[in-house]
């Protein structure tokens, strides 16, 4: 039979109440008593039952993280970034739930009895229904990567505008003047921000905004790879392409190597993210470093204030990219 509370407390020749404060850390008990009764607890073989535990503190301890599409628009470095950060800060305590707001027919089952709180890396406006939903639940949200607009919900981004406007203009310094743009997923709010932020560096150095230079990708490398074949069958293909993330900058640099073309003598490419490929290509990659995991880090931080401490906050909090230099990127010849 497993040990339980009562067992510990009678070796230990205390209460069961003083134990139950030992084990969850409280300020309460003393250090001494506290690290007696985690000896104790440890060579008796204790587990916590966590189901009891939940309901004695109507507490589910389980934080959800959820994407707003797993499958559809998420680059593997992106999800994967995202969630090193969040585990790196979420204590082995906690039950980590990982989903796609799109995996939802309705959203039923996401009640306070099973979250504790949520953190939603958002890429869409289509996910407001969701956060709106989990606040009317009463469970405490973060949102990142997408600024909300209702300023009592915690949001943190990165400024993806002026990343990108950085990445043309270092293009445009390097004497590049027909730049081409591969973009994201359509509707996603990265998407729309990184382009504003190309075609506002080609408007302050009065480049045209060439419609046929701008092309749709998919935020995954074959996307990259159809998209750049695009703009190479064009009579007056771009000298430089700008790439709204690394994985389709990737995709876009293969295409560029099975015409029998070079990166970057005869087209540069620019990626953004700075995933952990883009140091290991050949020509390594020239890239905005979006600090995802840094962001995800600061987000799981944040979410477990609010459970233990409900406060509201103004505003959202930005986080600025870098862009990184490398070899991707030189003077177009001629």
């Amino acid at each position: 039979m497993a040990p339980t509370i009562k067992d510990i407390a009678k070796l230990a020749n205390v209460s069961h109440t003083t134990v139950s404060r030992a084990l969850n850390n409280s300020p309460l008990i003393k250090e001494v008593t506290r690290k007696k009764i985690a000896e104790i607890a440890s060579q008796v073989g204790y587990v916590p039952n966590y189901n009891a535990k939940s309901l004695v503190m109507q507490r589910s301890y389980t934080i959800g993280l959820f994407f707003t599409s797993i499958a559809t628009g998420t680059s593997s470095s992106f999800f994967s970034d995202t969630i090193r950060g969040v585990n790196s800060v979420i204590d082995v305590e906690y039950n980590l739930f990982i989903r796609g707001i799109d995996d939802y027919v309705d959203y039923s089952s996401i009640h306070r009895k099973r979250f504790d709180g949520i953190i939603l890396m958002s890429q869409s406006e289509a996910d407001n229904k969701f956060i709106y939903h989990v606040v009317q639940q009463g469970i405490p949200i973060v949102v990142l990567n997408r600024q909300v607009e209702d300023r009592s919900i915690f949001n943190i981004v990165s400024n993806d505008r002026e990343g990108a406007c950085n990445a043309a203009e270092y293009l445009i310094k390097c004497r590049h003047r027909e730049i081409a743009i591969i973009e994201g997923v359509e509707g996603f709010k990265s998407t729309q921000e990184r382009r504003d932020g190309f075609i506002k560096a080609l408007i302050d150095h009065k480049i045209p905004v060439r419609h046929e230079y701008m092309v749709r990708g998919n935020y995954d490398m074959p996307s990259g790879y159809e998209a750049m074949g695009r703009l190479l069958d064009l009579k007056d293909r771009p000298t430089a392409v700008f790439c709204s993330n690394d994985d389709m900058a990737i995709g876009a640099m293969n295409c560029v190597f099975e015409r029998g073309l070079q990166v970057p003598r005869d087209i540069s490419i620019v990626g953004f993210d700075d995933s952990g490929v883009s140091l290991f290509t050949t020509p390594s990659l020239t890239t905005v470093k979006r600090p995802i995991e840094q962001i995800s880090e600061q987000g799981a931080r944040k979410i477990l204030n609010l459970i233990s401490k409900p406060v509201k906050d103004d505003g959202p909090l930005f986080i600025n990219t870098k862009l990184v230099i490398r070899k991707s990127v030189s003077e177009p010849l001629g």
